[in-house]
């Protein structure tokens, strides 16, 4: 993946920036890294396990469920000619947000509700992907409807499903099919996978809309 190495295993993303979450720091000879923690970050998990996720560095990403920033962190790390509309509902996580966007130009802070896309439809333009990392029961359904307002024609998709949040009855397995099954009938599926040992009853999916 552009901007990103592994030390020893553990992916790191280039940049000029200082540790946002108390993450190492790296110095090879002029270039800076900063390690991405795979237990704390999903997609740094993606990464360990071995998939590919390519980008070009100037894409326009909507991000939901951005938290205090550490994902969005390395995404802007790796995406440092494009924008993230980072979009968070929570006041305390979404304060470090702020903190973070205020020292990257390609981050851009957005409190609202993700289940509720046109409240940011004002703010927020077409992007190429949209990230999603939402712990709530309805998460295709916020992936279909933001990628309705906001994902072009051909853009991607990427999602860590909790299934727990989506029914915790159910066999993370069972859950995981069922969530496959709906994502199918609206976009075309590029890879997935769990998470496991990094995060529990979790599962990653890469598509890109018809």
């Amino acid at each position: 993946m552009r901007n990103v190495r592994f030390f020893g295993g553990i992916p790191a993303t280039k940049s000029k920036y200082g540790s946002h979450y108390g993450e190492k720091i790296f110095e090879i000879g002029n270039e800076r890294f900063r390690e991405w923690v795979p237990w704390r970050s999903k997609l740094s998990a993606v990464l360990v396990k071995g998939y590919e996720i390519e980008f070009y560095g100037n894409e326009k990403v909507l991000y939901l469920g951005a938290a205090s920033g550490t994902t969005v962190s390395h995404l802007a790390d790796i995406l440092d000619e494009g924008i993230i509309y980072a979009v968070e509902y929570s006041a305390k996580p979404f304060k470090k947000l702020l903190e973070l966007a205020k020292e990257r130009e390609n981050i851009i802070p957005v409190f609202a509700d993700a289940s509720k896309p046109w409240g940011y439809s004002g703010i927020v333009e077409k992007v190429d992907l949209i990230y999603q990392d939402i712990a709530q029961k309805n998460q295709v359904e916020i992936l279909t409807s933001n990628s309705e307002f906001f994902l072009k024609d051909g853009g991607k998709f990427l999602i860590m499903v909790k299934a727990k949040s989506i029914d915790s009855t159910l066999e993370s397995s069972e859950v995981f099919s069922k969530v496959l099954e709906e994502l199918s009938k609206r976009f075309i599926i590029l890879k997935k996978g769990t998470l496991e040992p990094y995060h529990k009853d979790h599962m990653f999916v890469f598509g890109v809309r018809e």
